[in-house]
């Protein structure tokens, strides 16, 4: 019998992002501010395998900007909110989208798997159990100052 470890998977199913977000995605990759050159290649990696749908036609049950999602790995089950660097606050359980896990997050429908690495390069796995729309349908692109 062979056994296999996490290392020996790379789960990265179909992801879906509507046009406008991954324009305003796209743009805080490449403007550079405030998070590392490996975060914003790890977002922009995503982005690139994206489909990319009209704006207003995202499935209710697919992780986007705003959205709350519930999640399980193999050390724990968490809710939080995918939200933009600048309104990030792991007390408040909102997780910036450039984050390694945010990055995983953006596009999952629930029931989707993905494996993805943390910043010291540990892989891991994680599954979406559920998501809770945003409020507004589409993301407010943060304010320039």
């Amino acid at each position: 019998m062979t056994v296999t470890s996490l290392t020996d998977f790379h789960l990265s199913p179909d992801i879906v992002i509507s046009h406008n977000e991954h324009q305003t995605l796209l743009r805080l990759a490449m403007a550079g501010t405030g998070h590392t050159s490996d975060d914003s290649d790890e977002l922009l990696n995503e982005l690139d395998r994206a489909i990319i749908v009209p704006n207003g036609f995202v499935p209710a049950d697919v992780v986007r900007m705003g959205s709350t999602v519930a999640f399980r790995t193999s050390e724990e089950t968490r809710t939080v909110q995918l939200v933009f660097p600048k309104d990030a606050n792991i007390a408040e359980g909102k997780i910036s989208v450039l984050t390694p896990i945010g990055t995983a997050l953006i596009g999952l429908r629930a029931g989707q798997s993905i494996t993805w690495r943390t910043r010291n390069a540990k892989k891991h796995a994680l599954t979406v159990l559920r998501v809770v729309a945003p409020a507004e349908d589409e993301p407010q692109p943060p304010s320039a100052a």
